[in-house]
């Protein structure tokens, strides 16, 4: 590691730090239905949105209704961008004359299901296959939308907590407004102009031809980049207007916008966190979280800088120059932008993978195995550190009721969090929401590895049978595997190896999209309709205080216990057989070989 990229890396996390607390300030007056500076500008729009969609501001919903408004309004925007993609030939916006045949159906479904569920997963290339207006309204609106959403479910569990004795969770329809006008456009107004002072293109042109030195026409995509691109990072999104996502020089220009954008990833998970302490009156409460989260992402980047700095040992036994020098980067940069480097690519693979966003500016399938296996896990743990938008911190706090919930067990005492007793019914819901993602994980995975038709057969487009694999071996497990991984976590960055653009790979990633997202959502959103009609317990000698060095030690253990017994003893064995046997280990591998098999 060298002192250029430490000081990226802490720069990044001071900046961070510096943001959470005004902005989760901001926040918890918007949701709270406080007056903020935006008032004067946003309101009146705020008030002809529910005039027009006759909704009550003041009318407050059940868990039930709550989970059914969320569930309705997802679902008819994935109908109606799964339609815009079909007919995107006979729609406006259209320069380069892309019709919907470019897209089947499965991949349709695919692309639908993967914006409306914040996923942004996406199997084919945009800039040869998708319009402007199918970037613009079919896609980029989900980016606010999906984003909306998650943090409307993450404001419900909150309420959750702050409220007694209550039936309701607030109203769903005002949530998702809010989070729109207030929160995700401000911030996409702001980070589209700073993208575009740095290089990124905003535009509506057809595609230019340009001829290249050797005298060979090329053509280079255009179109209205840095408004997708703000919202794809700020919403956590991470669905790229070009193939290359923000490893292309017209997204991702400079090294000041690739700070930006990571910056961007974890400005909302992270002032969320503050967010929750001021709407349960306890600010303690959500630095716990905040500290949880920070230990977690360090964690991860000093993981994935060293593994990828000290580049790859099979070919410094050949006498090649790995190490670091005025004259190269060393180290692993297959795959890495040399305007990047090794720190920023590293650190702009764990917030990635740590938020639920997927964007990605070098090319996990090119990381060392330890390098790439960081990803994997962060998503693996349920992408709780610091997260999606909304969803990081309705993950946390579901490992906050297990966490409790087993340190009252071994004392022998009821658990409780935030004054609420944690009982049967919301662990159920918790586990169930745990489960369920690592169910879909290895199921899915299974089918990929072992049918046979996932990985020969139905060819999509049409063509002779190919393999969909790059690679074979630990290697080619741990592409279908994160593919998996990211599907129901609801990431969407890839590893890169794999072509899942089949009718298989297509089908089954949808539906582990959609599971990893609503099988997450509903079993929350119901634990917190349970804890708001609850009375606030008073805190007593025996209470677990839950906003010390104690709590936040516990709750990072939980989170790494309850993966390593749900995840890693099957998801991790590719990338740890591949780094064994990059260095040899060759005994050590056949044995983890055969314990996985």
């Amino acid at each position: 590691m060298t002192s250029i990229g430490l000081f990226q890396i802490f720069l990044f996390f001071l900046v961070l730090l510096a943001l959470t607390k005004p902005l989760g300030i901001y926040m918890a007056r918007v949701f709270e239905g406080g007056r903020t500076w935006m008032h004067p500008v946003v309101r009146p729009v705020e008030r002809l949105i529910y005039r027009l969609s006759a909704v009550d501001e003041n009318a407050e919903q059940h868990w039930t209704h709550y989970a059914g408004s969320l569930l309705a309004f997802s679902l008819v925007g994935i109908l109606l961008t799964y339609l815009i993609q079909r007919f995107q030939g006979m729609l406006p916006f259209n320069p380069q004359q892309f019709g919907g045949k470019l897209i089947s159906p499965d991949l349709a479904f695919n692309t639908a299901v993967s914006f409306g569920t914040n996923t942004n997963w996406q199997a084919y290339t945009p800039e040869t296959t998708v319009s402007y207006f199918t970037q613009m309204v079919g896609l980029a609106v989900h980016n606010f939308t999906s984003a909306a959403a998650g943090i409307a479910t993450a404001m419900a569990l909150v309420r959750g907590f702050a409220r007694r004795s209550a039936q309701t969770l607030g109203n769903f329809w005002v949530d998702l407004t809010r989070a729109t006008l207030y929160v995700l456009i401000p911030l996409s107004i702001v980070g589209a102009l700073l993208l575009v002072w740095q290089g990124t293109i905003q535009n509506m042109d057809a595609y230019t031809k340009a001829a290249t030195v050797e005298g060979a026409t090329q053509t280079i995509a255009q179109g209205p980049v840095a408004s997708q691109e703000a919202i794809k990072m700020i919403g956590t999104n991470g669905g790229g207007f070009f193939n290359a996502n923000s490893a292309h020089p017209y997204e991702n220009p400079t090294p000041f916008a690739n700070f930006l954008q990571v910056v961007f990833i974890f400005v909302i998970p992270a002032g969320l966190t503050y967010t929750f302490g001021k709407m349960v009156k306890d600010t303690r409460q959500g630095w716990a979280l905040f500290a949880a989260m920070s230990i977690l992402f360090l964690a991860g980047v000093f993981v994935v800088y060293p593994a990828e700095q000290s580049g790859n040992p099979i070919l410094s036994k050949m006498g090649l120059e790995s190490q670091a020098s005025d004259i190269q980067p060393g180290g692993n940069m297959e795959g890495k932008e040399v305007r990047f480097g090794i720190p920023a690519s590293a650190l702009f693979a764990v917030v990635t993978t740590d938020a639920s966003c997927g964007a990605v500016n070098s090319m996990h399938d090119s990381y060392t195995p330890l390098g790439g296996m960081v990803p994997m896990i962060n998503i693996q743990l349920g992408e709780v550190v610091f997260g999606g938008v909304g969803a990081g911190l309705y993950g946390m706090l579901m490992y906050a009721i297990l966490a409790v919930f087993l340190a009252g067990l071994m004392v022998g005492r009821t658990p409780e969090y935030l004054g609420k007793k944690i009982e049967q019914k919301e662990v159920k819901m918790a586990m169930l929401a745990m489960l369920v993602l690592a169910a879909s994980i290895l199921l899915f995975s299974a089918g990929g590895v072992v049918a046979h038709f996932a990985k020969n057969a139905w060819i999509n487009p049409p063509g002779p049978t190919t393999n969909n694999l790059t690679n074979n071996g630990p290697h080619g497990l741990s592409e279908i595997l994160y593919a998996y991984t990211s599907g129901t976590g609801n990431n969407g960055s890839a590893f890169g190896g794999l072509s899942p653009n089949t009718p298989y790979f297509n089908t089954t990633i949808g539906f582990a999209m959609l599971i990893g997202r609503f099988l997450m959502m509903i079993p929350l959103l119901a634990a917190a309709g349970s804890l708001a009609a609850k009375k606030q317990v008073p805190v007593s000698a025996g209470t677990f205080p839950t906003h010390g060095t104690l709590f936040v030690a516990w709750l990072v253990g939980v989170i790494l216990i309850v993966g390593a017994l749900t995840f890693f003893p099957a998801l991790s064995l590719g990338p740890i057989v591949e780094h064994f046997l990059m260095h040899d280990g060759k005994l050590f591998s056949f044995l983890l070989m055969g314990f996985w098999s």
